[in-house]
Protein backbone atom coordinates (compact mmCIF):
# COMPACT_ATOMS: atom_id res chain seq x y z
CA UNK A 1 0.00 0.00 0.00
CA UNK A 2 1.29 3.46 -0.87
CA UNK A 3 -0.17 6.84 0.00
CA UNK A 4 -0.83 9.21 -2.87
CA UNK A 5 -1.33 12.91 -2.23
CA UNK A 6 -4.04 14.56 -4.31
CA UNK A 7 -3.76 18.32 -4.61
CA UNK A 8 -6.48 20.34 -6.31
CA UNK A 9 -6.05 23.62 -8.14
CA UNK A 10 -7.42 25.42 -5.07
CA UNK A 11 -4.86 23.67 -2.87
CA UNK A 12 -2.03 24.59 -5.19
CA UNK A 13 -3.10 28.21 -5.59
CA UNK A 14 -3.00 28.59 -1.80
CA UNK A 15 0.40 26.88 -1.51
CA UNK A 16 2.33 28.29 -4.47
CA UNK A 17 2.37 31.95 -5.45
CA UNK A 18 4.27 33.79 -8.15
CA UNK A 19 6.84 35.26 -5.78
CA UNK A 20 10.60 35.35 -5.34
CA UNK A 21 10.56 31.86 -3.84
CA UNK A 22 9.04 30.52 -7.06
CA UNK A 23 11.51 32.49 -9.18
CA UNK A 24 14.43 31.18 -7.14
CA UNK A 25 13.07 27.62 -7.42
CA UNK A 26 13.07 27.84 -11.21
CA UNK A 27 16.46 29.57 -11.25
CA UNK A 28 17.94 26.74 -9.20
CA UNK A 29 16.48 24.28 -11.69
CA UNK A 30 18.28 26.03 -14.54
CA UNK A 31 21.50 25.96 -12.53
CA UNK A 32 21.08 22.20 -12.09
CA UNK A 33 20.55 21.82 -15.83
CA UNK A 34 23.99 23.33 -16.41
CA UNK A 35 25.66 20.43 -14.57
CA UNK A 36 24.97 18.05 -17.42
CA UNK A 37 23.61 15.40 -15.06
CA UNK A 38 19.93 16.13 -15.63
CA UNK A 39 17.99 13.65 -17.77
CA UNK A 40 15.49 15.63 -19.83
CA UNK A 41 14.00 13.94 -22.90
CA UNK A 42 12.62 15.92 -25.85
CA UNK A 43 9.12 17.31 -25.53
CA UNK A 44 6.36 14.99 -26.69
CA UNK A 45 4.19 17.36 -28.66
CA UNK A 46 0.98 16.67 -30.52
CA UNK A 47 -0.92 19.20 -32.59
CA UNK A 48 -4.71 18.96 -32.88
CA UNK A 49 -5.10 21.34 -35.78
CA UNK A 50 -8.88 21.05 -36.43
CA UNK A 51 -9.52 22.59 -33.02
CA UNK A 52 -6.52 24.95 -32.86
CA UNK A 53 -5.12 22.80 -30.10
CA UNK A 54 -1.96 21.11 -28.93
CA UNK A 55 -0.81 18.84 -26.12
CA UNK A 56 2.73 18.84 -24.69
CA UNK A 57 4.23 16.27 -22.32
CA UNK A 58 7.39 17.26 -20.44
CA UNK A 59 9.53 15.64 -17.77
CA UNK A 60 12.99 15.62 -16.25
CA UNK A 61 14.99 13.67 -13.66
CA UNK A 62 17.26 15.86 -11.55
CA UNK A 63 19.90 14.11 -9.40
CA UNK A 64 19.50 15.30 -5.84
CA UNK A 65 15.72 15.76 -6.12
CA UNK A 66 13.85 12.78 -4.70
CA UNK A 67 10.92 13.03 -7.13
CA UNK A 68 10.31 13.69 -10.81
CA UNK A 69 7.24 15.09 -12.51
CA UNK A 70 5.52 14.27 -15.76
CA UNK A 71 3.45 17.21 -16.94
CA UNK A 72 0.58 16.97 -19.44
CA UNK A 73 -0.32 20.37 -20.82
CA UNK A 74 -3.11 20.94 -23.37
CA UNK A 75 -3.50 24.29 -25.07
CA UNK A 76 -6.67 24.92 -27.08
CA UNK A 77 -6.57 28.52 -28.20
CA UNK A 78 -10.15 28.90 -29.42
CA UNK A 79 -11.49 27.97 -25.97
CA UNK A 80 -12.02 31.57 -24.79
CA UNK A 81 -14.65 31.91 -27.52
CA UNK A 82 -16.77 29.33 -25.67
CA UNK A 83 -15.96 30.53 -22.19
CA UNK A 84 -13.16 28.08 -21.40
CA UNK A 85 -9.51 28.77 -20.55
CA UNK A 86 -7.03 28.16 -23.35
CA UNK A 87 -4.73 26.06 -21.17
CA UNK A 88 -5.28 23.27 -18.65
CA UNK A 89 -3.51 20.09 -17.57
CA UNK A 90 -1.99 18.32 -14.60
CA UNK A 91 1.30 17.08 -13.17
CA UNK A 92 2.06 13.60 -11.85
CA UNK A 93 4.82 13.22 -9.27
CA UNK A 94 6.78 9.96 -8.90
CA UNK A 95 9.53 8.82 -6.55
CA UNK A 96 12.88 9.03 -8.30
CA UNK A 97 14.08 6.11 -6.14
CA UNK A 98 11.25 3.60 -6.64
CA UNK A 99 9.09 4.99 -9.46
CA UNK A 100 6.04 4.81 -7.22
CA UNK A 101 3.32 7.39 -7.70
CA UNK A 102 3.54 10.04 -4.96
CA UNK A 103 1.13 12.79 -5.91
CA UNK A 104 -1.43 14.00 -8.42
CA UNK A 105 -1.26 17.75 -8.89
CA UNK A 106 -4.57 18.70 -10.47
CA UNK A 107 -3.42 22.24 -11.12
CA UNK A 108 -5.40 22.82 -14.32
CA UNK A 109 -2.33 24.53 -15.77
CA UNK A 110 -1.72 26.83 -12.78
CA UNK A 111 1.74 25.50 -11.91
CA UNK A 112 2.74 25.72 -15.57
CA UNK A 113 1.64 29.35 -15.59
CA UNK A 114 3.71 30.08 -12.48
CA UNK A 115 6.86 28.30 -13.60
CA UNK A 116 6.64 29.88 -17.07
CA UNK A 117 6.36 33.37 -15.59
CA UNK A 118 9.17 32.56 -13.16
CA UNK A 119 11.38 31.51 -16.07
CA UNK A 120 10.70 34.88 -17.68
CA UNK A 121 11.86 36.55 -14.49
CA UNK A 122 15.02 34.41 -14.45
CA UNK A 123 15.80 35.42 -18.03
CA UNK A 124 15.21 39.10 -17.27
CA UNK A 125 17.28 38.89 -14.09
CA UNK A 126 20.31 37.75 -16.08
CA UNK A 127 19.78 39.50 -19.42
CA UNK A 128 17.97 42.80 -18.94
CA UNK A 129 19.56 45.99 -17.64
CA UNK A 130 19.53 46.23 -13.86
CA UNK A 131 17.83 49.64 -14.11
CA UNK A 132 15.11 48.51 -16.54
CA UNK A 133 11.98 50.44 -15.54
CA UNK A 134 9.57 50.18 -18.49
CA UNK A 135 7.97 47.10 -20.03
CA UNK A 136 5.87 46.22 -23.03
CA UNK A 137 3.84 43.00 -22.90
CA UNK A 138 2.50 41.53 -26.13
CA UNK A 139 -0.54 39.48 -25.14
CA UNK A 140 -3.30 40.27 -22.64
CA UNK A 141 -4.01 36.75 -21.43
CA UNK A 142 -3.07 35.08 -18.16
CA UNK A 143 0.58 34.60 -19.10
CA UNK A 144 0.98 38.17 -20.28
CA UNK A 145 -0.20 39.46 -16.92
CA UNK A 146 1.94 36.96 -15.01
CA UNK A 147 5.03 37.91 -16.99
CA UNK A 148 4.54 41.53 -15.97
CA UNK A 149 4.07 40.52 -12.32
CA UNK A 150 7.21 38.38 -12.47
CA UNK A 151 9.19 41.17 -14.07
CA UNK A 152 8.18 43.54 -11.29
CA UNK A 153 9.66 41.12 -8.76
CA UNK A 154 13.17 41.45 -10.13
CA UNK A 155 13.35 44.85 -11.83
CA UNK A 156 12.27 48.37 -10.74
CA UNK A 157 9.39 48.58 -13.23
CA UNK A 158 7.46 51.85 -12.89
CA UNK A 159 5.31 51.72 -16.03
CA UNK A 160 4.18 49.22 -18.64
CA UNK A 161 2.05 48.84 -21.73
CA UNK A 162 0.01 45.83 -22.79
CA UNK A 163 -0.89 45.12 -26.40
CA UNK A 164 -3.39 42.60 -27.75
CA UNK A 165 -5.15 42.04 -31.03
CA UNK A 166 -8.37 42.71 -29.10
CA UNK A 167 -7.99 46.28 -27.74
CA UNK A 168 -10.70 45.71 -25.13
CA UNK A 169 -8.75 42.80 -23.63
CA UNK A 170 -5.64 44.96 -23.52
CA UNK A 171 -7.53 47.73 -21.71
CA UNK A 172 -9.01 45.27 -19.20
CA UNK A 173 -5.61 43.69 -18.52
CA UNK A 174 -3.97 47.09 -18.14
CA UNK A 175 -6.61 48.22 -15.65
CA UNK A 176 -6.25 45.01 -13.64
CA UNK A 177 -2.45 45.27 -13.52
CA UNK A 178 -2.54 48.96 -12.57
CA UNK A 179 -4.65 48.10 -9.54
CA UNK A 180 -2.70 44.99 -8.58
CA UNK A 181 0.85 46.27 -9.07
CA UNK A 182 0.37 49.93 -8.18
CA UNK A 183 2.18 51.14 -11.30
CA UNK A 184 0.96 52.85 -14.45
CA UNK A 185 -0.10 50.22 -16.97
CA UNK A 186 -1.77 51.32 -20.20
CA UNK A 187 -3.14 49.59 -23.26
CA UNK A 188 -0.93 50.07 -26.31
CA UNK A 189 -2.59 51.22 -29.50
CA UNK A 190 0.67 52.06 -31.28
CA UNK A 191 2.65 48.84 -30.85
CA UNK A 192 5.79 50.08 -32.58
CA UNK A 193 5.89 53.13 -30.32
CA UNK A 194 5.24 51.07 -27.20
CA UNK A 195 8.03 48.66 -28.05
CA UNK A 196 10.47 51.48 -28.79
CA UNK A 197 9.91 53.02 -25.34
CA UNK A 198 10.29 49.76 -23.37
CA UNK A 199 13.38 48.47 -21.61
CA UNK A 200 11.94 44.94 -21.54
CA UNK A 201 9.60 43.41 -24.13
CA UNK A 202 7.83 40.11 -23.48
CA UNK A 203 5.86 38.26 -26.15
CA UNK A 204 3.22 35.86 -24.82
CA UNK A 205 0.97 34.95 -27.74
CA UNK A 206 0.27 31.87 -29.89
CA UNK A 207 1.03 33.89 -33.05
CA UNK A 208 2.03 32.05 -36.20
CA UNK A 209 3.25 35.23 -37.94
CA UNK A 210 5.68 37.79 -36.47
CA UNK A 211 4.15 40.48 -34.28
CA UNK A 212 7.43 42.04 -33.06
CA UNK A 213 9.37 43.71 -35.86
CA UNK A 214 13.16 44.09 -35.87
CA UNK A 215 12.96 47.73 -36.89
CA UNK A 216 11.27 48.60 -33.62
CA UNK A 217 14.13 47.42 -31.40
CA UNK A 218 16.50 49.90 -29.77
CA UNK A 219 19.91 49.56 -28.04
CA UNK A 220 19.68 48.45 -24.42
CA UNK A 221 16.49 46.46 -24.74
CA UNK A 222 15.83 42.90 -23.66
CA UNK A 223 13.25 40.66 -25.35
CA UNK A 224 11.79 37.51 -23.82
CA UNK A 225 9.85 35.46 -26.36
CA UNK A 226 7.87 32.66 -24.76
CA UNK A 227 4.88 32.06 -27.01
CA UNK A 228 6.57 29.91 -29.65
CA UNK A 229 6.61 26.31 -28.46
CA UNK A 230 5.34 24.58 -31.60
CA UNK A 231 6.86 24.36 -35.07
CA UNK A 232 4.14 26.57 -36.59
CA UNK A 233 4.45 29.43 -34.12
CA UNK A 234 6.46 32.62 -34.60
CA UNK A 235 6.27 35.90 -32.66
CA UNK A 236 9.57 37.59 -33.62
CA UNK A 237 10.52 38.92 -37.01
CA UNK A 238 13.52 36.69 -37.89
CA UNK A 239 15.49 39.87 -38.63
CA UNK A 240 15.51 40.47 -34.85
CA UNK A 241 18.33 37.92 -34.73
CA UNK A 242 20.42 40.15 -36.95
CA UNK A 243 19.97 43.08 -34.56
CA UNK A 244 20.55 41.16 -31.34
CA UNK A 245 23.94 41.21 -29.62
CA UNK A 246 23.07 38.10 -27.62
CA UNK A 247 20.59 35.28 -28.17
CA UNK A 248 19.93 32.83 -25.34
CA UNK A 249 17.88 29.62 -25.53
CA UNK A 250 16.30 27.79 -22.65
CA UNK A 251 17.14 24.56 -24.49
CA UNK A 252 18.91 24.91 -27.83
CA UNK A 253 17.69 21.58 -29.16
CA UNK A 254 14.12 22.80 -28.55
CA UNK A 255 14.43 26.33 -29.89
CA UNK A 256 15.95 25.03 -33.13
CA UNK A 257 12.78 23.06 -33.81
CA UNK A 258 10.04 24.82 -31.81
CA UNK A 259 11.16 28.29 -30.78
CA UNK A 260 11.94 31.58 -32.45
CA UNK A 261 15.31 30.22 -33.53
CA UNK A 262 13.49 27.82 -35.85
CA UNK A 263 12.05 30.72 -37.84
CA UNK A 264 15.42 32.49 -38.02
CA UNK A 265 17.01 29.30 -39.35
CA UNK A 266 14.20 28.87 -41.89
CA UNK A 267 14.71 32.47 -43.04
CA UNK A 268 18.42 31.83 -43.60
CA UNK A 269 19.46 34.41 -40.99
CA UNK A 270 20.97 31.84 -38.64
CA UNK A 271 22.88 28.70 -39.60
CA UNK A 272 21.15 25.44 -38.60
CA UNK A 273 24.20 24.36 -36.59
CA UNK A 274 24.95 27.74 -34.98
CA UNK A 275 25.83 27.46 -31.31
CA UNK A 276 24.40 29.74 -28.65
CA UNK A 277 24.50 29.90 -24.88
CA UNK A 278 21.65 28.33 -22.96
CA UNK A 279 20.07 30.14 -20.04
CA UNK A 280 21.26 27.42 -17.69
CA UNK A 281 24.90 28.14 -18.54
CA UNK A 282 24.43 31.85 -17.86
CA UNK A 283 22.61 31.22 -14.57
CA UNK A 284 25.42 28.89 -13.46
CA UNK A 285 28.11 31.40 -14.44
CA UNK A 286 29.53 29.21 -17.21
CA UNK A 287 28.62 31.70 -19.97
CA UNK A 288 28.31 35.47 -20.15
CA UNK A 289 24.99 37.27 -20.18
CA UNK A 290 24.44 40.95 -20.96
CA UNK A 291 27.79 42.62 -21.66
CA UNK A 292 26.74 46.27 -21.85
CA UNK A 293 23.85 48.64 -21.23
CA UNK A 294 23.48 49.18 -24.97
CA UNK A 295 23.27 45.52 -25.98
CA UNK A 296 20.06 44.04 -27.39
CA UNK A 297 19.37 40.63 -25.86
CA UNK A 298 16.83 37.94 -26.74
CA UNK A 299 15.72 35.02 -24.59
CA UNK A 300 13.84 32.24 -26.40
CA UNK A 301 11.81 30.24 -23.87
CA UNK A 302 10.04 27.10 -25.05
CA UNK A 303 9.55 25.56 -21.58
CA UNK A 304 11.58 22.71 -20.12
CA UNK A 305 10.75 19.58 -18.17
CA UNK A 306 13.16 20.55 -15.42
CA UNK A 307 10.95 23.54 -14.63
CA UNK A 308 8.01 21.18 -14.15
CA UNK A 309 9.90 18.79 -11.88
CA UNK A 310 11.16 21.76 -9.88
CA UNK A 311 7.80 23.48 -9.38
CA UNK A 312 5.93 20.20 -8.75
CA UNK A 313 8.44 19.15 -6.10
CA UNK A 314 8.29 22.64 -4.61
CA UNK A 315 4.49 22.42 -4.41
CA UNK A 316 4.61 18.92 -2.90
CA UNK A 317 7.02 20.04 -0.18
CA UNK A 318 4.80 23.03 0.60
CA UNK A 319 1.78 20.69 0.83
CA UNK A 320 3.62 18.32 3.17
CA UNK A 321 4.62 21.19 5.46
CA UNK A 322 1.09 22.59 5.51
CA UNK A 323 -0.70 19.26 5.80
CA UNK A 324 -2.65 20.19 2.67
CA UNK A 325 -4.34 17.96 0.13
CA UNK A 326 -6.13 14.64 0.31
CA UNK A 327 -4.37 11.34 1.01
CA UNK A 328 -5.43 8.35 -1.08
CA UNK A 329 -4.22 4.85 -0.21
CA UNK A 330 -3.59 2.64 -3.20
Amino acid sequence: MTDIKILTEADLRSLVKLDLDAVDCVEQAFAALATGNVVMPPILSMAIAPFNGEVDVKTAFVPGIDSFAIKISPGFFDNPKIGLPSTSGLMVLFSAKTGMLEALLLDNGYLTDVRTAAAGAVAARHLSRADASTACILGAGCQGKLQLKALCLIRPITSATIWARDPEKARAAASEMTQELGIEVTAATDLAGAVAKADVIVTTTPASQPILQAGWLKPGQHVTAMGSDQDHKNELDPACFGKADLYVADRLSQTRSLGELRSAIAAGIVAPDAEFAELAMIVAGHALGRLSDTAITIADLTGTGIQDTAIATFASMRALAAGAGTDFSN
